[in-house]
């Protein structure tokens, strides 16, 4: 392996094709998410070699995931507990204007992780391991597991990416939140590149202000610190010295997956040795292109969706 390789849970995905809780309504949806199976997915659509290191049930929600990774050209190392379920998340509008997503991950086979688990040469042998935040939170194993992960890739040589990927929810109340600093901190020093939505920046650093907080997360280790600022683009912090990238704009469907596209376009672009600028470029272009698409990963770009984007034309295809 001498791709992307990704660590993390993959979820299978129910959605509420009506407006409607579950209680009221039936017809839905089948597919699946998870940060670190999108990136990967991003990675392979957009011409690299990537990888994904987890845990699934060996039910069928678990062999359509490992399918999917496989058919998307992502190298499955997965492992199919039968004394494990996968985990599952619900996903609803209960009014027109809102969204839901209800998880159902306690116990489940990603959250029993080990470092057992992890096939060592291939994280030993990539070009990059990348990892986020959630791995922390479901489950002291996954934590221990995301850690062992991480040190293999240090001793190896292998350059580290983090993405903070907060989820409140699985950090309950103040303590959680002090937990959950204190946790990311942690990993954030093991880390080359690390990945921060302003908030999670702030949640980190206890800092105000965007240069503040991508300058004390520099200070914990990382070489380069990458805020992602949604509508308002994103930046990089390399060496004492900023680049800013613009959003591309476009008409949203689905801003769900597009944090993991950009992750996926500027990680792309760190492994073929781009400069800085390009590497954000080509990350805001698949977090725009993400924005288009409804799911988790459908709407992970190709170079050519990329390059159509740069392109004023005609909206229909002759």
């Amino acid at each position: 392996m001498s791709g992307i390789v990704t660590l993390g849970e993959s979820l299978g995905l129910i959605v509420g094709t009506r407006t409607g809780g579950f209680d009221l309504q039936s017809a839905a949806e089948v597919s699946f998410g998870g940060a670190e199976t999108n990136v990967a997915i991003g990675v392979a659509r957009l011409g690299g070699r990537a990888g994904w290191i987890g845990r699934l049930g060996d039910d069928a929600m678990g062999r359509r995931i490992t399918r999917a990774l496989r058919a998307e050209g992502v190298e499955a190392h997965v492992r199919l507990a039968s004394d494990a379920p996968t985990a599952i998340m619900l996903k609803d509008r209960p009014r027109p204007d809102a969204s839901r997503v209800t998880y159902y991950r306690t116990g489940s086979a990603a959250s029993r992780m080990e470092p057992a688990d992890l096939p060592v040469a291939v994280i030993r042998e990539a070009a990059l391991l990348h990892v986020s935040g959630i791995n922390l939170a479901i489950s002291h194993s996954s934590a221990r597991t995301t850690l062992a992960a991480v040190e293999l890739a240090r001793d190896a040589g292998v350059p580290v990416s983090f993405d903070v990927n907060h989820r409140s929810r699985l950090w309950a109340g103040e303590q959680g939140r002090d937990s959950a600093s204190a946790a990311y901190r942690a990993l954030v020093a093991l880390a080359d590149i690390v990945f921060a939505g302003d908030d999670e920046a702030a949640l980190v650093t206890d800092e105000d202000g965007h240069d503040a907080q991508a300058a004390a997360l520099a200070a914990l280790g990382p070489s380069q610190v990458v805020i992602k600022l949604g509508a308002d683009g994103a930046f990089a912090l390399h060496a004492g010295h900023r680049f800013d990238q613009t959003a591309l704009r476009v008409t949203v469907v689905d801003t769900v997956g597009a944090g993991d596209a950009f992750v996926a376009g500027y990680l792309s672009e760190f492994v073929a040795g781009s400069s800085i600028e390009e590497r954000l470029r080509i990350g805001a272009a698949a977090g725009a292109f993400a924005c288009g698409m409804p799911g988790d990963w459908e709407g992970a770009a190709t170079r050519a969706d990329i390059e159509a984007m740069a392109i004023e034309r005609d909206p229909v295809e002759r």
